[in-house]
């Protein structure tokens, strides 16, 4: 779509006239010739730029799959607690809700649309006397000699009047849609529900990202937790071997309270660790629309995280850019005002409404079943603004203003994204090489502990050199264990900043493969 549709679009489709013939046709003309002029259209917002055909920054090729991309991870506790927050997290269902009133207000529009028919049955009975009646207005009329003759041939009038009449009949109203002004409304509400479809679709991506996020967490403190306490059980046997050798005098004091210095840091970062893991364990909680102890029954205490995973299976065209929900979303919001554009612009035009009713009415119950007793009227209107204090032409140019403004929101939308993706692509590569170098370091750490520990068993070498050596190698795997978090949420953040955002079998309503424009509504 590319904006506010061409004013004279709005006098494509004028009907021909029944009923009242040349009359109306010259009201219409005569109300054409009193409608405001439209304000001329207001400066257009900033051209969005045209996203690029490749990234910048480049990742594996392959097929892009948006549907259940977390099983990508390969770790089925993930899969688990992913399940459960999708089923149970309240901000989802309150997005969901929303969609749903959104859902109401498209076919609220799309019945202004139709005729309105209303059916009715009544009753309408009248009782009076004959003096406040008939016989008052005979007398009034000097015809009261001719009631005597009536009474002389043995007529007489009774003393009250009465009468009752049953009816069924059908009400019914339409607006001509002259000018495509209720077409436009209905449009501009589906491309706003489709928006806010896509709005859930990025609260979904939002949620999984948070969820994913502090399931990450869990697992990294955990872990940190578990390398700490081997760490400290290790510098615990370093202090006594310093003490030991002080005791004997075979080292100073310098190197007895180093080591006790390093026991004490790794000790002192135990509580942080255990803040860390309960400060985790209550984001997932909340996500999971629960509390903590859900989240124990969730994830056992002990439990093997997966290993590193490999580099996300994306390609990186521009295209990829469509399966964003908020880019989707901001499009459709693009699209609804530019329809609310035409209707406003529809509005200043006359409009020509027909109205009647038809029915079944008599004195008898029974003749409710005779077509012979039908009744009915018919009644156009047609009415066309003359001064209204310029409202109509105000709230064309405020539908204008807010169409620059989401305009260009849609602009900063795609902007975004295109630098989201440049980002998570390169901090995706760049947390692959550091893991690849960490993963080396380890090796060689392994290495130099096997080599420690030989000697230390023929009795070349000390125990102290063995403990250095396996605190060295805790210190680079619990620098591995933050560093497969990060690559997990580098990871995390390619998925995200392409779109990877919903579940199987949710397909997008009205949104055609490719993201091309569904069709609007009415047409």
């Amino acid at each position: 779509m590319t904006g506010r549709l061409a004013w004279g679009r709005a006098r494509r489709r004028v009907r021909p006239l029944s009923g009242a013939g040349p009359i109306l046709a010259g009201c219409l003309l005569c109300g054409c010739a009193l409608v405001p002029k439209a304000p001329p259209p207001s400066p257009g917002p900033p051209a969005v730029p045209e996203p690029p055909a490749e990234f910048t920054q480049s990742a594996p090729a392959g097929a892009h799959e948006p549907l259940e991309w977390w099983r990508a991870f390969a770790d089925p506790a993930l899969d688990e607690v992913v399940e459960a927050v999708l089923a149970a997290n309240f901000d989802l269902a309150e997005a969901v809700a929303r969609v749903q009133q959104a859902r109401v207000r498209a076919r609220l529009a799309d019945a202004a649309v139709l005729p309105v028919v209303r059916a009715g049955a009544g009753v309408d009975s009248f009782d009076v006397p004959v003096d406040a009646g008939i016989g008052a207005q005979l007398r009034e009329l000097g015809l009261e000699d001719a009631l005597g003759d009536l009474a002389g041939e043995g007529f007489t009038l009774p003393d009250r009047l009465g009468l009752t009449t049953y009816a069924l009949r059908a009400d019914f109203a339409y607006e001509l849609d002259l000018w495509d002004r209720a077409a436009h409304a209905a449009r501009a509400a589906c491309a706003a529900l489709l928006a806010s479809e896509s709005d859930v679709q990025a609260a979904r991506i939002g949620i999984l990202a948070e969820t994913i996020t502090a399931y990450f967490d869990v697992v990294d403190a955990r872990r940190q937790i578990a390398i700490a306490e081997r760490a400290v059980g290790v510098l615990e046997e370093r202090e006594q071997l310093a003490e030991t050798r002080y005791d004997r005098g075979l080292s100073d004091s310098l190197d007895l309270y180093q080591v006790r210095q390093d026991l004490r840091n790794t000790q002192a970062g135990q509580p942080q660790l255990r803040s860390r893991l309960a400060a985790a364990e209550g984001r997932l909680a909340v996500l999971l629309g629960g509390y903590r102890q859900d989240v124990d029954a969730l994830l056992p205490a002990a439990f093997a995280p997966s290993a590193a995973p490999a580099p996300a299976p994306v390609g990186v065209p521009s295209d990829l850019l469509r399966q964003r929900p908020d880019v989707r979303a901001a499009r459709r919001r693009l699209e609804a005002a530019g329809h609310d554009i035409e209707a406003r612009r529809a509005a200043l035009l006359p409009r020509r409404s027909l109205s009647g009713t038809i029915g079944l009415q008599t004195t008898d119950v029974a003749g409710l079943f005779d077509v012979r007793q039908w009744f009915g009227n018919l009644l156009s209107n047609l009415f066309a603004p003359v001064f209204d204090g310029d409202r109509l032409a105000s709230q064309v140019a405020l539908s204008e203003a807010r169409f620059n403004e989401l305009a260009a929101a849609y602009g900063r939308t795609v902007v975004t994204a295109v630098n989201e993706v440049e980002a998570a692509l390169a901090a995706l590569r760049h947390e692959g090489r550091r893991h690849a170098l960490l993963e080396g370091w380890r090796r060689e750490a392994q290495e130099t502990l096997a080599i420690r520990s030989d000697r230390y068993a023929t009795g070349l070498g000390g125990y102290a050199d063995y403990l250095d050596a396996s605190r060295t190698l805790l210190d680079i795997e619990s620098a591995i264990a933050a560093s497969e978090r990060n690559l997990a949420l580098a990871r995390l953040a390619v998925h995200r900043a392409l779109g990877g955002a919903w579940t199987a079998g949710d397909a997008v309503a009205g949104e055609p493969p490719g993201g091309a424009p569904p069709p609007a509504a009415g047409v």
